[in-house]
Formats: structure tokens, sequence, C-alpha cells
């Protein structure tokens, strides 16, 4: 009865012109859809509630903006820069490595019934358009609350078409790609999403300098329903981040979903349970950013290692990303207001380094009987500096480039005091 019911809905994988299947094409249907709801309305509450109430539309006005902004950027040629492969056929070295052509520019020759192996190019299209989204919106929490909102939209956007699209390219762009070519395993964005978007949000905060009154000044979240509701939403929506990465409803699309259910779970349990000994009592923050660490630092693995590798990678991403958030932040003193580099650029990096131990079948990864724990290792912390560095200095640029753009990246004191809802919205959240 249900089979009966589906099949008109073209859900029973059959395959249709043009070689695109329908049950691959409906998976990634939803999975866009779940990616963007990450996005709108998941990192947008979870950020938001996090802040002070007189910054909270703020945040919601970046996360809203941004979804846009890249919409067209990302049409326009962040698609063509990333997933174009104009002469990497040739097999040699040379710019086509490094970064895509513009001949994908506008969507250029692209129709319904073109395909990107099972599934239509437009949906490929629209899929990878999430990521493009959600990566420097991950970056605003570190500077919340003292950007300017003018500042934001060049530097995000200028940032992506530097970083986010030459990794993007050598990482997924095809064979050919620089480190695609060296073997380099990242399934759904641990080099990709999270180094790049940790470390450009590190350097970000410290070139923005700390938020007035930081460290000593109390700023308490002011919502915490409304950032455990915009957790739940992106735990839910990674599912499609991660299983929409295998491209295919298909065995690895379930097994991604699988370890990363496992790894979320166990970064929750390891962050509730240390605040708990450490400070008498389990936060619900601390087991929702908990979750988050874990969800990062599965997601470059997910399509590689298996449950004994997730709950290893849930483990050490619960402790560590816990250790980056506090007490090294306190330590350096830097203002990442809601621990971007923290949970995101460490998770990301303990992902893409832990893969290549537990993608050794004997660890019940993916890797052949010949696979090499040494080898694979070699070629992950190799990407993941060289991003990490890139970035870094790219990131650095950028601000600089920006700053001259918009005659500076920080509001006054002034502004900052009232609040951006109000000195950049002419909005209140809340009326008294």
């Amino acid at each position: 009865m249900i089979l009966a019911l589906l099949a008109p809905l073209g859900l029973l994988g059959q395959e249709g012109d043009g070689g695109i299947d329908t049950g691959d094409t409906a998976w990634i249907l939803v999975s866009t859809a779940l990616v963007l709801f990450m996005n709108i309305p998941g990192l947008a509450l979870f950020y938001a509630g996090l802040v002070r109430s007189k910054n909270v539309l703020s945040v919601l006005m970046h996360c809203f903006v941004l979804t846009a902004t890249m919409t067209l950027l990302w049409l326009v040629c962040g698609y063509s820069l990333s997933f174009s492969t104009t002469g990497m056929e040739q097999g040699v070295t040379n710019l086509s490595s490094f970064i895509g052509s513009l001949d994908l520019a506008m969507l250029k020759g692209v129709s319904g019934d073109t395909t990107e192996g099972t599934i239509p190019k437009l949906l490929h299209f629209a899929f990878q358009m999430t990521f493009f989204i959600i990566t420097p919106a991950l970056m605003v929490g570190a500077f919340v609350e003292r950007m300017k909102f003018s500042s934001v939209l060049w530097f995000t956007a200028l940032w992506n078409l530097i970083v986010y699209t030459p990794i993007c390219h050598m990482v997924w762009g095809g064979a050919g790609g620089y480190f695609a070519d060296r073997g380099v395993q990242d399934f759904a964005g641990g080099i990709v999403v999270h180094i790049t978007a940790g470390i450009g949000a590190l350097v970000a905060c410290i070139v923005l300098g700390p938020r007035k009154g930081y460290p000593g000044a109390v700023m308490m979240p002011h919502n915490l329903p409304m950032t455990v509701t915009g957790a739940a939403m992106l735990w839910v929506g990674w599912f499609g981040f991660n299983g929409g990465s295998a491209l295919g409803a298909n065995g690895g699309a379930a097994s991604a979903l699988v370890v990363t259910q496992i790894s979320a779970a166990v970064a929750t349990l390891v962050w509730m349970f240390i605040e708990w000994i450490k400070h008498g009592k389990p936060s619900m923050l601390g087991a929702a950013t908990g979750a988050i660490a874990g969800l990062a630092a599965i997601t470059p693995a997910s399509g590689t290692v298996g449950p004994l590798g997730a709950l290893a990678i849930g483990t050490l991403s619960g402790v560590i990303c816990w250790y980056a958030s506090t007490a090294i932040k306190q330590k350096l003193g830097y203002d990442d207001s809601l621990d971007v580099f923290g949970v995101h650029g460490v998770g990301g990096f303990i992902g893409t380094i832990m893969l290549a131990v537990f993608m050794a079948p004997g660890f019940g990864g993916v890797g052949e009987a010949d696979f090499s724990i040494s080898s694979q290792l070699g070629i992950q912390l190799h990407a993941a500096l060289i991003t990490a560095v890139y970035t870094a200095i790219a990131t650095w640029i950028i601000l600089k480039i920006v700053a001259a753009i918009t005659g500076g990246l920080r509001v006054d004191e002034q502004e900052e005091n009232n609040g951006l809802d109000q000195s950049y919205h002419g909005e209140e959240a809340y009326n008294d």
C-alpha cells in the first residue's frame, strides 16, 4: 500500500531519462532542504539566543541576508569556480588544479536534463549552494555584536570567493583537483567548511578585537530556549549535510547518517559530564554545544568510518573542543564570541585527522585491505595545515581590504553600547 502511494512521487529509485535516478534525486532534494534549514532557521536561532537581547535581530539579519547574498553569488560564479572541470583532465598541475573556470557561470549550458552522476546537475548546484551559504554564516558567531553590517556583507562575499571556492575545488572538484589527486578524504566538509570557517573566524575576531567590556563584563545568552531550539534544528539538518553528501540514496548515505547520530550523542554526553564534574551541575548550553562539536567533527569522516570511529571522534571532540572553547580561549584572550573556532575549527580538524585512523578496515572503516594509517594521516595533515595557513593569510588580507572599503570594520562605541538592532536596523526584538 505504501509503495503504491510512493510510486507516483518517483521514490522507488527507477532510472529516468538522461541517467537520472529518481530515488537519488528525491533524497538529495530532501537533503538540500535540510541543509538550508540548518542555516535558516537553525544556525540563526542558535546564534541569536546566545547574544544579548539588544543584538538578537542583527544576528538573525546576518544569517537571513547571507542566505540571499550567497545564493546569487553562487549562481553568478561561485558554483563554476568550485566545480568547473575545464582543463582538469589534462592531468598536470596548473591553475585548474586550484580553482575552476567560469564555464558554468550563471549555469551556462545547464538544463533540467543535464546530469551530475545520477542526479540533475541543477540539484547538485542547489545542494552545494547550501554549503556555500552556511560556511560564512558560521563565522558570524565569532564577531557578533561589533562588526558593521556593510563590513559583514563585503567580508563574507569576498571570503567565499577567495577562500571557499578554491578549497572546495581542490577537495571536491573532481580528478585533477590538488587535494583530490593526493587522496585527501573529506566526505562532507571538515576541510572545506569547518576548518576554513573556524580559522577565518579566529582571524576575524582577533583583527576586530574583543567586545567592549570583554572578558570582565557579564555577557550571558539572552534566550537559551532559542539557542537549544536552533541546536536541535542543526542536529536534524545535519543528516542532510552528511547523509546528502553521498549524492545518492544508498548505503553510504545510511552509514553517514548513523555515524553522525552516534558522534553527536557521545559528544553531547561527554561535554555535559565534563561540566557536571567541573562545576557540579550539567548545563543545557553545554549539552547543546557538545552536540554541535560532535556533529562538526564527524562531518569529514562520515563517509569513511564506522560506529567505532564515530564513538572515538565524538568522544575526542567533546573533550578537546570543550578545552579549546574554555581554557585555551581564556588563556589566549581572544573574543571568539560564540566559539566558532573552538567548536567548528577544532572539531573539523579532529575529524579530518582521526578519519585516517578509523578509516582502516580493522576499525570498521571503508579502507582497502592494504590501507596505511600513517600514509593517510600524512595526507590529511598536509591538507588540513595548508588549508589553515591559506585561510588565515587570505582572511587577514580580506579584512584589511574590507576595512578600507567600508571605512573600518567595527561599529563605533555608542553603536555598540546601544546594540546593533537599533543602531543598524532601527528595530527592537522585544517591547517592554
